[in-house]
């Protein structure tokens, strides 16, 4: 059903609102240091997360990955991932002058981004909602590889505008939307032999069923797919925090899916591969994870509850 011509202005009203709003947070942000808007974030998600309902999602997320933890490690755990998630939304719209500092983003095997780079190499960069995860495009884009970055359009096109106009300011200036035309753009991309980047740590219905964490997690087989289509890597990398505002990235050995000829059974155990990288990293640092969404099926947190 068609929405009205007052119903979409009305829409469109709220949407610049929501844009006005975070115009002023973004202006506001870039006044202070950055430390101190980290820091901002942190004890604004530490007081507030707790009282959402995706605190629930938190806690039960944690038990399903780590069910051997005690009640007060789980609470301990769920209070520190509010204080990361706090800090990476307060550090969006300055990205750009934490890149721009210089000293704030520690880079290793960052020899392995300059071989691409220098190659003209075509690969698939994959990763996860790991800390500050937007650190992880801009160091790819500074290391001088030619990159499409895949992401979710906001529903508010006034707001994605922003999210655009804040990524080219430090340094991501090819952008894929998911869906259709983006599909598109990744194929057309790799084709030319240009690299692509996917976040590949999110339940997709409808994706392969491969372990994480000891259950079955329906994951996108895409960034998979992709590798074997083209007959490349899948370039892991990751990013942790090591303070306040300051960030390691960590560029990974590839991975290279096996070709057997059955092509459903060679994504499976791509996925399966990127899955257990993903669940290794989360291992390492808990806290640093973005537990807010349900990564597993509806009938694990059924089962979880009884």
């Amino acid at each position: 059903m068609r929405s009205s011509p007052g119903g979409r202005l009305a829409q469109d009203l709220a949407w610049r609102i929501e844009a006005l709003a975070y115009d002023a947070v973004t202006l506001l942000a870039r006044v202070f240091p950055i430390d101190a808007v980290s820091d901002f974030g942190a004890a604004l998600l530490r007081r507030l997360g707790p009282l959402t309902s995706a605190h629930r999602v938190v806690l039960r997320n944690l038990r399903i990955a780590f069910p051997d933890l005690t009640p007060e490690a789980i609470a301990a755990l769920a209070d520190e991932q509010w204080v990361q998630t706090g800090r990476t939304f307060a550090e969006f719209p300055i990205i750009d002058r934490i890149v721009a500092a210089g000293d704030r983003i520690e880079i290793v095997n960052g020899e392995r981004l300059a071989e691409i780079a220098r190659n003209g190499e075509a690969v698939v960069f994959v990763s996860g909602h790991l800390s500050n995860w937007e650190i992880m495009p801009a160091v790819i884009a500074h290391s001088g590889v030619v990159c499409h970055m895949t992401y979710r359009a906001a529903n508010n096109p006034h707001f994605d505008k922003r999210i655009r106009d804040n990524r080219f300011r430090y340094g991501v200036r090819l952008f894929a939307p998911k869906g259709g035309d983006g599909a598109r753009e990744v194929l057309e991309a790799l084709g030319r032999g240009e690299s692509v980047a996917l976040m590949n740590d999110q339940k997709f219905n409808g994706g392969v069923a491969a372990p994480f964490f000891g259950k079955l997690a329906h994951t996108a087989p895409g960034p998979s797919r992709l590798a074997l289509r083209f007959d490349t890597v899948l370039q892991p990398m990751s990013v942790q925090r090591l303070g306040k505002a300051r960030f390691r990235v960590i560029v990974h050995p590839p991975i290279k899916p096996a070709a057997s000829g059955d092509r459903s059974a060679d994504i499976a155990r791509a996925v399966g591969q990127i899955n257990a990288f993903m669940e290794a990293r989360i291992t390492e640092r808990p806290a640093e994870w973005f537990w807010t969404h349900k990564r597993w099926p509806n009938e694990t947190y059924a089962r979880k509850r009884r």
